[in-house]
């Protein structure tokens, strides 16, 4: 059974919390998860497994008062945070967070950063990540340390979300160099390395990459035909500048910005500009992550 809980996940009931708060009682943490009132008896449900193993439910809200979130933190030594949203989330929401988590002697946060490089990154680069960088300006400077975690790209977006693998068409479209180095991490291994690094009494504040596998689109169409067995074209739609002129294009076209975000995280990927300089994966060696090619095999459309 777990210990007494000293870390609060935020965002529990989401796929990325879930799978952290999972992690951290793999290594024996005690654990509690925020979860808003009135939760669907689905999200609950969903979290009586992790209860079994010794996870505890504890109300709040993150847009609660900082003296009810504060009491909600009461014993957290750390707070993870995997909370999703627009900025009254990730902005908002995270800096009351930190302030109720400074109210209840919160000693370190781990923000909702779980991306590419976003310190790498300049504002209007990419909308989500402007949110992740205004959201580490209200953290500075708090007594509380912040401990990034940044994994690069979510190998379950890259099949689905980024549009770049069409199994229908059996095409592969990628802008940019297909020969520049991407850092990819499935959600499972993000979450493994976030419990390994929270619970290292050597990491107090700062920031942590680390990479499932880093390859180049090039090595990505090549791992996701092996893990098929399709062939599926490789289309190039056009270079990193090319590429820019096209989100230009689509901004200016429409009002949602989601309608263009997936090609702002390509070209953070394919330009080098989001590449993460170096990885401490060396750090936690018992963790082995999975390749894109395994993962594919396990998880893409009719693989």
């Amino acid at each position: 059974m777990a210990t007494d809980a000293k870390i609060l996940v935020a965002g529990a009931t989401g796929l990325l919390g879930g799978q952290i708060a999972a992690s951290l009682l793999d290594r024996s943490a005690g654990v509690k998860a925020l979860v808003r009132p009135g939760i669907s008896a689905e999200k609950k449900a969903a979290l009586s497994a992790l209860e079994a193993r010794g996870l505890t439910l504890v109300e709040g809200d993150i847009t609660d008062g900082v003296d009810k979130l504060a009491g909600a933190l009461a014993g957290v030594e750390t707070v993870v945070s995997a909370v999703q949203g627009g900025p009254e989330v990730i902005v908002d929401g995270q800096e009351n967070l930190l302030r109720a988590a400074e109210k209840a002697g919160v000693s370190r946060i781990v923000p909702s950063d779980f991306a590419i490089d976003i310190f790498k990154l300049d504002y209007t680069d990419n909308f989500m990540i402007d949110m992740r960088k205004k959201a580490a300006e209200r953290l500075a400077g708090s007594p509380v340390s912040v401990l990034s975690v940044l994994n690069g790209a979510f190998m379950e977006v890259m099949i689905t979300f980024m549009q770049i693998v069409d199994f229908e068409k059996n095409t592969f479209s990628h802008w940019g160099d297909p020969d520049q180095p991407m850092d990819l991490t499935s959600v499972k291994d993000t979450a493994a390395f976030t419990a390994a690094a929270v619970l290292d009494p050597a990491l107090a504040g700062g920031a942590v990459r680390f990479a499932g596998e880093v390859v180049s689109m090039r090595q990505f169409h090549a791992a996701v035909e092996r893990a098929t067995g399709r062939t599926l074209e490789f289309v190039t739609l056009g270079t990193g500048a090319e590429l820019r002129a096209e989100i230009e294009r689509q901004a200016k076209e429409t009002q949602n910005p989601f309608d263009y975000v997936a090609l702002q995280y390509q070209w953070g990927m394919v330009t080098g500009k989001a590449k993460f300089d170096a990885l401490d994966n060396d750090r936690y060696p018992e963790i082995i992550p999975t390749s894109v090619e395994e993962f594919v095999r396990r998880n893409a459309p009719g693989a």
